[in-house]
């Protein structure tokens, strides 16, 4: 099992929201990492893939030279747990704007054997010292306004199987997309909310990246059942965001072999496209 942090090398990086504390992170020794995945980030007993995703990110900005997430690819090996679990970090390569770095996240099985959940290859970079030049044919997602939209409490009963992740949101998803918890899909393979963390926090670029997977899956939307794990998943995070809800917007276009993507796009309170992001997921029907 992971050894005790050494009070001499550990070092918290905690915040003071649900979330900060949820990803907090302890370092152990350079580029080695203990972390508890809490069980309130999990979706039918699995933890969820961007709450992961912001874990390691978390780690990454103690690891590299920059702090901000630009690009961070994820490959989802087998299904992480809650528990204790140790991420290991490396410096690929530093530079003036960009440096670039791995992270892979293990946990140990019933018989004391590690096993690799996940693992990332990420560059970072200032987003603060970015131009702020923007030329683009993206526009926000129409979204009703946020009293027109409907959230988890107005279900009318839990998640068959436990969602826990849901009370720490805030989803507010837009009726539009919502033909299938009544049982008629639209068959387009839509999702849109207004997205936000349950306790007020602001989202900032490690919250973008549990963003892009926190709604539910658009294969609902076509019509499908079951659970969608996500194979690999790739988020840019363009902007900081600014204070107030999100949009996000998603949208799948092909389901072949039992494989669909997922095409995300996050919008901030000041229109600005905050992040995007592709997913590949197997579809198991149950």
């Amino acid at each position: 099992m992971p050894e005790a942090a050494s009070a001499q090398t550990a070092r918290a990086i905690i915040g003071d929201s649900e979330f900060d504390r949820d990803t907090a992170v302890i370092r152990r020794a350079p580029g080695v990492y203990d972390i508890e995945l809490s069980a309130g980030w999990t979706v039918l007993g699995a933890v969820n893939g961007g709450y992961l995703l912001a874990v390691l990110g978390r780690a990454l900005a103690d690891t590299l030279p920059h702090g901000d997430p630009f690009s961070v690819s994820a490959h989802y090996l087998t299904a992480s747990r809650p528990g204790p679990a140790v991420v290991r970090t490396d410096v690929v390569r530093g530079g003036r704007s960009l440096s670039t770095g791995t992270a892979s996240l293990f946990q140990y099985d019933d018989q004391g054997q590690e096993v690799e959940r996940i693992r990332v290859l990420a560059s970072y970079g200032d987003l603060d010292a970015l131009p702020d030049d923007v030329r683009t044919t993206a526009e926000p997602p129409a979204l009703p306004p946020m009293d027109q939209c409907f959230g988890p409490e107005d279900a009318p009963g839990p998640v068959p199987g436990g969602s826990a992740i849901t009370d720490r949101l805030m989803l507010k998803l837009d009726p539009a997309t919502l033909g299938w918890a009544l049982g008629a899909p639209s068959g387009k393979g839509e999702m849109r909310s207004w997205f936000g963390l349950a306790d007020g926090r602001d989202a900032d670029p490690l919250a973008l990246l549990l963003a892009v997977d926190a709604l539910p899956p658009t294969a609902f939307d076509i019509g499908l059942s079951g659970w969608v794990p996500t194979v690999e998943l790739t988020v840019h995070v363009r902007c900081r965001p600014a204070p107030g809800p999100l949009r996000v917007s998603i949208t799948t276009r092909n389901l072949a072999g039992g494989f669909l993507e997922e095409d995300a796009e996050v919008w901030d309170s000041a229109d600005r496209l905050v992040a995007q992001s592709r997913q590949l997921a197997s579809v198991r029907l149950g």
